[in-house]
């Protein structure tokens, strides 16, 4: 009878401990374990902690994931490199108030060792994911005796500090697992160098694997996605007492986290996307070849997209000129020509632009010196091989210097920042001869290019005044001639104004900048659109023979295709392919028409628009900049196919020059890149501005030109930009399409928008790569600001013009930072 008192005793410590663990399911106690086969579950049911085996393995462990995602990805294991082989452990808080997971046998696998001790210590599992233990009777809800954020796995959750705590000597840094079946650590880490100059650095074992550049004041060195997001906002902190960095996230419903893989080497970024129920990859490091630490060798400067990739900088020659030709670029550069050192007029310094810095192992840093200050500092240390500012922020403060070889160069085009490399006086003087050459280069060659132009025009109409009468309606050229022509058939002047009724209003499609377009059919049934240069038009001469030339040698699907011209008596008219679906802004302005033109429509002209563009700036047997794409020159057909049209305006390049300028500015307001509209400057790039507009414009069925949102005083461009910096983006998308749109897409789609319409025409993707964008799921650079071109006040219409455009430019400062 003794024995059932001693079990009604047993029976109810047990009820008490599950009363205890369910009430209190994020917490473990001095009187409480966690065994095998529970969990605890943090306040909010985002976390959870509990026993695990990866994959197909049998081992257990420890560990830390988020609770509501199906996908179970651990964040953090606490017994990485001492698994457990069987399911009879159990985690306790032991007395000398460490957390501690004792095997079936008392054996001991992992034990939190924290250093301050506590009679009255609680293990509490965060929402943010951080196992933190606390003195009960401490009421600092940040003081802890211990947390996981110090000692992280291989994933870095928001709020956790990647760095050094500079009092404890504590290192927070990440270590890849082994595999997915093995937690333990791996060779693959990533944290940060201490040192004057520190910066983050990820190691393959003991070797650097990449390097992400000293702080500037903006951003990493080497990072050119450390800018502004629209999810995330970024820190960077280095005082006497800590180094790190961190991130947080702008919308707390988003999941976002970076975890070191070893099995691509790579820092990779994912984002869970609830709808797909799945993780998406955001970004990876490295991003691309010249990303390899030091691949050039000692002043050895990357370069993507050149060839080779590996280029000795200015004033340095291959070390081992037949290793270089092998493309084994491991010894690097040496300098081309000695120089004496503290002697004037023996060396210098040469700038080189929108570089990652070298490696700050041998350097040394001042934060409060001028740039003029550093470089008299480095002349005068003959070991100084290159200086910097060491904050770029404004005008630039602060000096770096390097000393011995520079190591790790890589040219950035959207980022990095000015470095001056000693050399030789005679290199600064040749760079400056080569400097004043290139100038005049451009000149003359823009000067030849008119000339070119203006003969092939009167050789055309020489050559169309020799043709013969082939058919009723058209005039072909000579068969007998052997010369080259530009193949375009003249029409007869009495036969168009026949299918055109005599250019009667019932047949007139519109009218344009340079006069009106009339609908017609020729004698075999083939429907045209005839544009009849307007008399009264002060400059269309000029543009209606570009135009001619250009549509003669031009073919693609995705522009008009030009049939013939008529020029005869006082007429000058050019003859289409009749585009049945008008143009793209008889649609896409509308608010009826536009319900027409659902997502996928939208998707397959912004394609086909950038494919044509493409096929002028690079395809094409001349090179061809519009100089006036806009809505209502993009016609479409009886399937909805994009053309471009009208190139009244167009520019033709030779050989590999993409770029001109003019005192003429043409074009149509709202659609005109800063650089052209205030300098006269056009460029490929010009176009890629006017195709970002152009895109935008399609997803969000709104004009660019004029205030359409006042309350922000600015134009579409600005919304757009501001949406983004809100994280709000989606909010551009045109109500109509909404429901069928893929939401991916879209904003993809704006980004690549963005990236069209930065202000700086170098940092615009070109037509190739923004033609990739969109056929791919590749990682995108994020934009920099936009050129706005604010509108000044009302203008009727939407006309071409010669006169300069008057606007201003927005200027905003964006300090936050994206991990890359």
């Amino acid at each position: 009878m003794g024995i059932l008192p001693v079990m009604l005793v047993i029976t109810i410590v047990i009820l008490l401990f599950s009363s205890q663990i369910s009430s209190a399911i994020d917490t473990i106690t001095l009187f409480q374990s966690l065994p095998d086969g529970r969990t605890l579950v943090s306040k909010d049911g985002i976390f959870e902690l509990g026993f695990f085996s990866p994959s197909s393995s049998t081992n257990r462990y420890v560990g830390i994931w988020y609770k509501n995602i199906p996908v179970r990805s651990v964040v953090w294991v606490a017994n990485r490199d001492t698994p457990i082989k069987d399911n009879s452990s159990m985690l306790n808080i032991s007395k000398e108030g460490n957390l501690v997971l004792l095997s079936q046998n008392g054996t001991v696998h992992w034990s939190t060792n924290a250093t301050k001790k506590a009679f009255n210590a609680t293990a509490q599992l965060l929402d943010s994911g951080n196992l933190v233990l606390r003195d009960e009777h401490d009421n600092n809800p940040e003081s802890f005796l211990w947390q996981s954020f110090d000692y992280p796995s291989d994933t870095l959750l928001p709020g956790m500090k990647l760095g050094w705590n500079l009092k404890t000597n504590l290192n927070r840094h990440l270590t890849a697992w082994k595999n997915k079946e093995d937690p333990s650590m791996g060779d693959f880490t990533w944290g940060f160098v201490r040192s004057s100059n520190p910066e983050m650095v990820m190691w393959k074992g003991l070797t650097k694997y990449y390097r992400g550049g000293p702080w500037n004041g903006i951003q990493f060195s080497a990072a050119p996605s450390l800018k502004y997001d629209p999810m995330f906002d970024f820190k960077f902190v280095y005082n006497e007492d800590e180094l790190y960095y961190t991130f947080s996230l702008k919308n707390k419903s988003v999941v976002s986290i970076l975890v070191m893989n070893q099995t691509t080497y790579a820092r990779e970024r994912y984002t869970w996307i609830e709808e797909a129920k799945t993780w998406r990859m955001y970004s990876s490091t490295p991003r691309d070849y010249c990303d390899n630490y030091n691949l050039c060798g000692p002043f050895g400067n990357c370069a993507m997209g050149e060839s080779p990739v590996c280029q000795c900088l200015r004033g340095f020659n291959p070390k081992s000129p037949q290793d270089w030709i092998t493309m084994d670029w491991t010894q690097g550069c040496v300098i081309s020509e000695t120089w004496k050192c503290k002697e004037k007029d023996k060396d210098g310094f040469l700038k080189f632009i929108n570089m990652k810095v070298p490696d700050t192992d041998k350097s040394w840093v001042n934060g409060s010196m001028t740039l003029e200050e550093c470089k008299a500092k480095c002349w005068e240390n003959c070991s100084c091989t290159a200086f910097a500012n060491s904050d770029i922020r404004g005008e630039g403060i602060g000096c770096v210097l390097w000393f011995d070889d520079l190591l790790d160069l890589r040219r950035l085009p959207d980022a990095g920042q000015d470095l001056y490399v000693r050399v030789a006086t005679s290199e600064i003087e040749n760079q400056d001869a080569k400097d004043d050459l290139k100038k005049k280069v451009v000149v003359i060659t823009s000067t030849v290019s008119s000339i070119i132009v203006m003969l092939l025009i009167l050789t055309f109409i020489y050559r169309r005044r020799k043709t013969i009468k082939e058919k009723p309606w058209a005039r072909q050229k000579n068969d007998e001639s052997k010369e080259e022509d530009f193949d375009l058939p003249l029409f007869d002047l009495a036969s168009i104004a026949h299918t055109t009724d005599d250019f009667s209003s019932d047949k007139k499609l519109g009218e344009g900048g340079f006069g009106p377009v009339y609908r017609g059919t020729l004698p075999d049934g083939q429907e045209i659109a005839v544009k009849r240069l307007s008399r009264t038009s002060g400059q269309g001469l000029k543009e209606f023979k570009n135009e001619v030339i250009f549509c003669a040698k031009l073919q693609h699907r995705n522009l008009v295709k030009v049939l013939g011209c008529c020029i005869q008596e006082d007429e000058k008219l050019l003859i289409y392919e009749y585009m049945s679906n008008k143009s793209l802004d008889y649609f896409l302005f509308d608010s009826t028409r536009s319900n027409l033109l659902d997502w996928s429509k939208r998707l397959y002209i912004i394609t086909g628009i950038a494919r044509g563009l493409l096929y002028l700036h690079q395809d094409s047997r001349l090179r061809i900049i519009h100089r006036d794409l806009k809505a209502s020159n993009v016609l479409l057909d009886n399937d909805m196919n994009p053309k471009i049209s009208d190139f009244g305006l167009a520019r033709m390049c030779g050989g590999d020059q993409i770029e001109g300028n003019t005192s003429r500015v043409v074009g149509t307001y709202g659609y005109m890149a800063p650089e052209y509209a205030f300098d006269g400057l056009f460029s490929i790039k010009s176009d890629v501005f006017s195709f970002g507009i152009l895109l935008l414009e399609i997803i969000s069925g709104k004009k660019n030109k004029g205030l359409s949102y006042p309350n922000y005083n600015c134009n579409l461009i600005g919304h757009a930009w501001k949406l983004w910096k809100e994280g709000i983006p989606m909010k551009l998308i045109d109500s109509c399409m909404v429901e069928s749109c893929i939401l991916s897409e879209v904003l993809r789609c704006i980004h690549i928008g963005l990236l069209c319409v930065q202000h700086r025409p170098d940092d615009r993707p070109n037509m190739a790569n923004v033609v990739v964008m969109l056929s791919s799921e590749s990682t995108l650079p994020l934009p920099k600001e936009p050129g706005f071109l604010m509108e000044k006040g009302p203008i009727d219409g939407e006309s071409s013009s010669e006169k300069h455009i008057f606007s201003s430019s927005n200027e905003l400062t964006i300090s936050v930072l994206d991990a890359r």
